[in-house]
């Protein structure tokens, strides 16, 4: 049995999440600098090239690259070889929120309950945790610091099996339409196909750690990926919802086994500021 403290959890996180407010990621930096020499219209460019600016002042003066700087999303796979010790695990992955988010002079956007007195935490805590047992003696920790302006243009929809592929493009299609400028494009549009209500919501929302330059392994789906992709860029909402090409980067799909009944699809849309960062303990 492998033992790991509790602090180092919480370092590894904090410094997790100061990483992914300041640095974007290279696969969405490289993206972004594709899409804006390939955007056809003028006022697209332009804005493409303040998105690629802002990234690179974040990145260099550490900073953050986005005034909405997330809810605290965090995925964890953790070995069943390992021995959490000096510490409570939760409140290891909280600490680790609160420190980056205080002295990275981060917004705190948290509320304590969601409907009546909606009294900020001050914090940015509590974390949304989502804990998967694996074998081995590693931790891994991937960390998303959740906007919501996209979050907030994230649906769901229980399709019957008939309804099938198109049925499912229907759905993703009008999803983006309804849209529009809202959740900041150009976007990444995470989808999670089959499982159950939550299942379907969880996947999708995994999906969007995976790089936007792979696409699903299941040849069938990463048809499906750059179909609904050119689909979403032919609809002309464009960079900040301007007009143009560029309104989405990438489709990631995820899909699990359902029930014979069911076809549940999420839609989780995310902004051009796709913020994720992972380490291995």
């Amino acid at each position: 049995m492998r033992k790991v403290k509790a602090e180092q959890i919480k370092d590894v996180i904090k410094e997790l999440f100061l990483k992914a407010n300041f640095v974007i990621g290279t696969d969405i930096l490289d993206m972004l600098i594709k899409r804006q020499k390939e955007e056809k219209s003028p006022t697209g460019k332009a804005v493409l090239s303040q998105i690629i600016e802002n990234d690179v002042i974040a990145s260099d003066e550490k900073i953050a690259m986005c005034q909405d700087t997330g809810y605290a999303v965090v995925f964890v796979e953790l070995g069943q070889e390992v021995l959490i010790v000096d510490g409570d695990f939760n409140e290891a992955i909280n600490q680790g929120v609160r420190e980056a988010y205080e002295e990275g002079y981060l917004r705190k956007s948290v509320v304590e309950e969601p409907l009546f007195e909606r009294k900020n935490t001050k914090d940015n805590t509590p974390a949304i945790v989502h804990l998967e047992i694996v074998p081995g003696d590693k931790i891994k920790i991937a960390v998303t610091p959740k906007g919501f302006g996209s979050e907030n243009m994230s649906t769901l929809k229980m399709l019957k099996p008939a309804d099938g592929i198109e049925g499912v493009r229907e759905f993703i299609i009008e999803t983006v339409e309804k849209a529009g400028p809202n959740p900041c494009p150009p976007i990444v549009v995470g989808i999670g196909i089959g499982g159950t209500v939550e299942k379907a919501a969880l996947i999708a929302k995994k999906s969007l750690l995976r790089s936007v330059d792979e696409r699903n392994n299941d040849d069938r789906y990463a048809r499906f990926e750059e179909e609904l992709l050119e689909d979403i860029n032919k609809l002309g909402i464009g960079p900040a919802g301007l007009g143009g090409i560029t309104t989405a980067l990438a489709v990631n799909i995820e899909f699990a086994p359902t029930h014979i009944a069911g076809l549940p699809v999420v839609v989780n849309i995310c902004c051009h500021a796709a913020r994720h960062a992972e380490a291995t303990i």
